[in-house]
């Protein structure tokens, strides 16, 4: 309804530009409707026409040619009804004719040569869909186009770099996942068998000191009390559902208890522990958190530092933002390797030596 709309409108649109710059006489404004109406008919007959046809075709390209054929049809039928109308020798009609067929052709060459390059640029765009349907991610369109063909070739390429990140990410979640179900696996056989070996041994009678056994087996539960917290609390942190309540506290004090909670730790290992504060320094903070922050981040200092060195700790304010600084002589993490993501670990070995599931920095964070 909308193209006979249209249609109506220029044809009217056109008998008034005629009318005012013509001033036809009342025969010749017959002869323009029945021109103009003529035309009209050619046109609306093969817009109801070509979208039934076309939608046939295999390829764009007979598409392209035949709209092009039909346009020219349109013209010749108004050159034709006009050369009529203007009583033309049959000389003069038969130059009309060959000249409209003449256009007819040439217009097929032209719109068959158009079509070609467009043809072949979405040819490309269905095999790199069909590319990447088959999990080809490295397949691109690679078009430059400024029409409605570039902006999807573009839309394609970004789809495509998308699922290749996504993919990417997959992966890597995945090698994060079976890193951690390792490392828990190895934290929980360790206190795990000592415990079995413990209890065995008690059942059997064969121990001098039961009082020792049983210190050992409490310390195996807090290994594994302590695992499972961290467990618990890093699913809280990564599903938004830890409560952190603000308040003032002071920033030298919780770094001093850190130190002080982590001192006998460090001793064990041969590692002095220092702390450096001239202030009281007030932040806004949930102090509980705050604090395992600071405990996480000294305890890894601790765990990966030479025998006989130093850790220290700087608290200060250097401006408007407080600042705590935990210096150690350890080797550091390789620089492809991000400690605060969720299960990293700086290196495998260093990681059974030193034990840890790599849940404390990520806690941290």
């Amino acid at each position: 309804m909308r193209f006979v709309i249209v249609l109506v409108a220029v044809v009217v649109a056109a008998l008034a530009v005629t009318e005012l710059t013509m001033q036809p006489s009342a025969a010749d404004r017959g002869a323009l409707l029945v021109i103009f109406g003529a035309i009209a008919a050619a046109t609306g007959l093969a817009g109801w026409l070509l979208p039934r046809v076309t939608t046939r075709f295999r390829t764009l390209r007979h598409t392209v040619l035949l709209v092009s054929m039909a346009a020219v049809a349109v013209v010749a039928v108004a050159v034709a009804v006009s050369a009529q109308l203007m009583f033309l020798s049959s000389h003069d009609l038969r130059l009309v004719v060959i000249a409209v067929g003449l256009g007819v052709v040439l217009g097929a060459l032209l719109a068959a040569t158009i079509s070609r390059p467009l043809a072949a640029d979405l040819e490309r765009l269905a095999g790199t869909a069909r590319k990447v349907g088959l999990g080809d991610l490295s397949a691109r369109a690679g078009l430059h186009r400024p029409d409605e063909v570039g902006t999807v070739a573009l839309a394609m390429d970004g789809m495509v770099n998308a699922l290749r990140a996504a993919d990417l990410e997959r992966n890597q979640a995945e090698a994060a996942r079976r890193a951690f179900l390792a490392a828990i696996g190895h934290d929980l056989r360790t206190p795990l068998t000592s415990l079995k070996a413990t209890v065995e041994a008690l059942q059997d009678g064969v121990t001098e000191e039961p009082e020792r056994y049983l210190r050992s087996m409490l310390a195996d539960l807090d290994l594994l009390s302590g695992l499972v917290e961290d467990l618990f609390l890093l699913a809280q942190i990564e599903a938004g559902k830890l409560d952190l309540h603000a308040e003032p506290v002071d920033l030298s004090d919780l770094a001093d208890e850190a130190v002080e909670a982590m001192t006998p730790v460090a001793r064990r290992r041969g590692v002095d522990i220092e702390i450096m504060t001239d202030q009281h320094i007030t932040v806004l903070a949930s102090e509980r958190e705050l604090g395992r922050v600071i405990r996480n981040l000294l305890d890894n200092a601790i765990r990966y530092a030479p025998d006989a060195s130093r850790v220290r700790v700087e608290v200060g304010n250097g401006g408007p933002e407080a600042t705590v600084r935990i210096v150690d002589e350890g080797p550091g993490f390789p620089e492809n390797v991000d400690v605060f993501e969720s299960f990293a670990k700086g290196d495998a070995a260093r990681t059974r030596t030193h034990g840890g599931a790599g849940l404390g920095m990520a806690i941290a964070k």
